[in-house]
């Protein structure tokens, strides 16, 4: 059944990142930080199509360099700091409509999620697929869990949910899990129709805490450079 669907890969990648300048193409243990998503995203099994989403030239060149997809630039509108992220991907689906290329199934693949591997898109895709859901989306297990987060009013600790109840050792606390922002799919209709990755009947695809190392920072960046040195030497 999964074999019959067409499935798009988008991967999002602006040139104007805050953070760390010129990030997605920055060099990261001998690669580019995107070319680690375009190269995962090229050995999966069902992906039909990898189209990589941004308004520069030099992301878009290097991007070709790895063999994805830059059929053309996206506004530079779209690429603003306060665009919302879901802006770029339904642009891209309409434009590739518009020249006759339509899709079952949507993928955004962030490309600062270096760790997310094959087997991690593939899994999410077929449970998709298989559970016949509206959408599925990457998660962790929360590194701090809410039950014990606290806000603070005129200098005092208040708790952040109200009405929760007092857990004084953490492993009776729920589990409770983030978006690691390493995968979304969605149906294509849903998607175009919601403007959004959730619906009521959206999934999780739960990951491990190295899988989902999301790179926004510095830290970030060299923590995951110690990685990848490291298991180069294991």
């Amino acid at each position: 059944m999964i074999n019959s669907k067409r499935i798009l890969a988008i991967i999002p990648a602006r040139g104007g990142s805050k953070g760390i300048p010129r990030k997605n193409i920055k060099d990261l243990n001998g690669k580019p930080l995107i070319a680690y998503t375009i190269e995962e995203a090229k050995k999966s099994r069902y992906i039909d199509s990898i189209v990589v989403s941004t308004e520069d030239e030099e992301i878009a060149k290097v991007s070709k360099k790895y063999n994805a997809e830059v059929p053309f630039l996206r506004p530079k509108e779209l690429s603003e700091d306060d665009t919302p992220g879901i802006e770029p991907i339904i642009y891209t689906i309409k434009r590739l409509q518009e020249s006759g290329d339509d899709f079952d199934y949507i993928m955004c693949l962030q490309c600062t999620s270096p760790f997310r591997k094959t087997e991690h898109i593939d899994d999410a895709l077929k449970k998709l697929i298989n559970e016949d859901a509206d959408s599925i989306v990457s998660v962790c297990e929360s590194e701090v869990s809410p039950y014990w987060m606290k806000k603070i009013k005129n200098g005092i600790m208040e708790d952040f949910l109200d009405d929760i109840p007092f857990y004084s050792r953490r492993q009776e606390i729920p589990t409770t899990y983030r978006l690691n922002g390493a995968i979304y799919i969605a149906k294509r209709e849903v998607l175009l129709k919601n403007k959004n990755w959730y619906t009521k009947n959206t999934l999780a695809y739960i990951m491990d805490k190295k899988s989902s190392i999301d790179i926004d920072e510095m830290i970030d960046f060299n923590f995951s450079e110690f990685l990848m040195k490291e298991d180069e030497h294991d």
